[in-house]
């Protein structure tokens, strides 16, 4: 009787100790090459400086691109996966200094979500919601970045 109740104890405690997301994070530590490393050691200056990997826009936005949902309509996720690709680009754009590079990703990020904007008609109410949610979240994000970037040149 003992032996049961550890097990079943000892269950109870396995099943009930939480566990935190791992950042899956399109930015990671092993995303800078050498020659990113040896550059930033020797004091390159770029025409905008901003620490992407400290950033917490930057990672509400990569967080925001792993966890958004998917919808029954077909042609809005295909929209969603321009948007998505078009943030990560926006952000590697961003921490590499490529100001030509986040120009072009920003008018495609604006494209994207103009589109999706005149998809979500034929959303249901709980799911435009919840798309609406996950909308001003970016647009949010992304705008302290840029005005971030704008006040430090």
């Amino acid at each position: 009787m003992k032996r049961l109740y550890f097990f079943g104890l000892l269950l109870i405690i396995i099943i009930s100790c939480a566990t935190e997301k791992p950042n899956v994070s399109p930015l990671s530590t092993s995303f800078y090459s050498e020659a990113k490393k040896a550059e930033a050691e020797a004091g390159a200056s770029s025409s905008f400086s901003i620490n992407i990997n400290e950033n917490v826009n930057a990672a509400e936005i990569s967080n925001l691109i792993a966890t958004f949902p998917k919808f029954k309509n077909t042609a809005l996720n295909e929209e969603i996966n321009t948007l998505k690709y078009s943030l990560q680009n926006y952000l590697y754009a961003i921490d590499a200094g490529n100001t030509s590079g986040k120009n072009k990703t920003l008018k495609s990020l604006e494209k994207s979500y103009k589109k999706i904007q005149k998809l979500r008609f034929y959303l249901a109410k709980d799911e435009d919601a919840v798309l609406n949610r996950y909308l001003v979240r970016l647009k949010t994000n992304v705008t302290f970045i840029e005005d971030s970037i704008n006040s430090k040149k």
